[in-house]
């Protein structure tokens, strides 16, 4: 055991001494940067600060939106903080444009369906994203923005910001949140769905994808059609779930929506912990066999040759794999209505075992040098 410790240690010294994120309000901003509008449904609990709400348990759903700012003078991937102490530069740092809290679900549900409305035929879904382990209020907003913007993501993103304690050595604290989560989750995809969209396209990464598995679970045992049926995809980016939970899970819920996207990497050292805490080989993020989940019709993408440093969000944070799934146009294909619309044109290695394939991506370079 002694042998994974330094690894442990690695990853909790760099995702401890990482910048963190808060709202940072400036509405000069819009001036030089496009902003984002990013739709918010939290149950975290109200606390003094500029984010508004901290790590504890609220209960009670709240919502608002913010419109974040999206500097100009950046490569894609990530986001960059304003440094403490000094004043924001919008041209190369994420801020905040305005925020507006609603004063309850049905404005939230009036504005969102407003937003909506606005879009052109096609392209009125909601994209629900929910965030991580270890992640503020703050950030999981400002990352749904740039995975919006880097993306140009279809339709009106909202965000479901559960109460994660935002701190590397909580991650019992985490688990639990996670499982508290599920009736909030619920509820914002009820209000979504009651605002009318296309589709909802759910986002979930790490230990988001286990609120997202568990709620479509209680969504499919509460025999809440009208939010099922609107559900037109699913994406797990680097999913904090037991293989075996996410095939009950999948049972339970039967018939998955479709398309049904998980993006792994086995230098993901993040999940590698994960593994070594619950005592398991894998996670369903790291997993390497498609047959564990050839029972059922998803994609599993594997970015390993895209992740590096701690590897936990190669999908957000490698400018080469945005580069990628953005000129291929793979992303839109990911949302059309067509299940039979599967990445096909993504180059790498495909492997189909009965219902499940698996696709191992490369780099540009690297397959130019294959070719070669």
């Amino acid at each position: 055991m002694a042998r994974w410790i330094p690894g442990v240690c690695l990853v909790l010294l760099l995702a401890a001494c990482a910048p963190r994120g808060v709202i940072t309000l400036m509405p000069a901003a819009a001036e030089v940067a496009v902003t984002r509008a990013v739709f918010v449904g939290t149950t975290r609990a109200v606390e003094p600060g500029p984010d508004g709400f901290g790590a504890a348990r609220g209960g009670v759903a709240r919502y608002g939106r913010y419109d974040i700012a999206i500097p100009p003078l950046r490569e894609p991937g990530g986001v960059v903080w304003p440094r403490p102490g000094t004043t924001p530069d919008p041209a190369r740092e994420f801020v905040t444009v305005a925020a507006r809290p609603f004063a309850d679900a049905a404005a939230f549900r009036r504005e969102l369906g407003t937003a909506l409305a606005a879009l052109p035929a096609g392209r009125r879904d909601a994209v629900v994203y929910i965030h991580g382990y270890n992640t503020r209020y703050a950030e999981g907003i400002y990352r749904l923005a740039q995975l919006a913007q880097d993306y140009d993501l279809p339709g009106v993103p909202v965000h479901f910001a559960w109460p994660s304690a935002g701190k590397p050595l909580v991650y019992a604290y985490d688990r639990d949140s996670a499982l508290i989560a599920r009736d909030g989750l619920e509820a914002l995809l009820a209000e979504v769905a009651s605002a009318r969209p296309d589709r909802i396209i759910v986002v979930a990464h790490s230990l988001g994808s286990a609120v997202a598995m568990e709620t479509l679970r209680q969504l499919a045992i509460g025999g809440r059609r009208d939010v099922l049926d609107r559900i037109g995809g699913v994406v797990l980016i680097s999913p904090d779930l037991d293989v075996d939970v996410f095939r009950a899970q999948a049972d339970r819920i039967g018939r998955l929506p479709r398309p049904f996207f998980i993006f792994t990497s086995q230098r993901d050292r993040a999940l590698a912990i994960s593994a070594l805490l619950t005592g398991q080989s894998e996670r369903l993020g790291t997993l390497a066999d498609v047959g564990a989940l050839s029972d059922y019709e998803v994609t599993v993408l594997d970015v390993s040759a895209f992740s590096s440093g701690i590897g936990h969000f190669a999908l957000g944070d490698s400018p080469a794999l945005i580069r990628l799934l953005s000129v291929l146009g793979d992303v839109s294909a990911a949302f059309d209505r067509d299940p039979r619309a599967r990445p096909g044109l993504l180059p790498g290695t495909i492997l189909t075992v009965r219902r499940a394939t698996r696709i191992i991506l490369f780099p540009f370079e690297t397959l130019a040098e294959n070719a070669g």
